[in-house]
């Protein structure tokens, strides 16, 4: 059973040749700059400054590795679509974030964070896109549920997973709350499957 809890910081780099061997398995959380990544990585591993969590959004501007054990790592990449992020910074996290994407091999799943409040914006769309064309699989994060009440958030929840049938791929939604812990089982549920999974990271399915 993978330890969470047992995550600790490895590793900052602006850039994949930074991140080290190219192998075993990780799970990659993007999202927009004020998503809810950093508290949602901190929630998953009940350490309350693992990612660091900032009041303005578009704080994290690197990719941020974090060891679960030799083989398996939990990847924070730099949050986008910030309005409020100067251009030549957002190009920088942008380059990073896109070859990160397409260039790591084991890379085994990728975890999208979205505002309950506000899903599915198009760069959250073409991140899912890119991901199914890769046959990478996806799991959307509702973050803030706790923002709106249940009947609200059972409704964006359906629509939400009636509008990820487009994707035509293997992409999943759950609601999460960091706020609440609201999420979390079915989160572990998931990377679990993805990092025990003995078949090549990229032909992993929903079991």
């Amino acid at each position: 059973m993978i330890q969470y809890r047992n995550a600790k910081f490895k590793i900052s780099s602006p850039n994949i040749e930074g991140l080290g061997e190219d192998s075993g398995y990780e799970v990659a959380f993007a999202g927009r700059s004020n998503a809810g990544k950093s508290s949602a990585l901190n929630t998953l591993t009940e350490q309350k400054g693992l990612a660091r969590t900032s009041k303005t959004p578009g704080r994290t501007q690197l990719i941020n590795v974090f060891e679960l054990d030799e083989q398996r790592r939990l990847i924070d990449l730099p949050g986008y679509g910030f309005a409020k992020v100067p251009l030549e910074v957002k190009k920088k996290w942008q380059k990073s974030l896109g070859e990160y994407l397409q260039k790591r091999e084991c890379l085994a799943g990728l975890v999208v964070l979205m505002d309950i409040r506000h899903p599915l914006k198009e760069l959250d769309q073409d991140l899912v896109f890119w991901a199914v064309d890769s046959d990478l699989p996806v799991l959307i994060l509702l973050t803030k549920a706790d923002k709106l009440k249940q009947g609200a958030r059972n409704t964006v929840l359906k629509e939400v997973r009636k509008a990820s049938e487009n994707f035509e791929g293997d992409v999943q939604v759950e609601l999460f709350s960091s706020l609440k812990g609201s999420g979390v089982p079915a989160l572990k549920r998931k990377l679990d499957q993805w990092f025990e999974a003995d078949a090549e990271p990229e032909k992993v399915v929903e079991a």
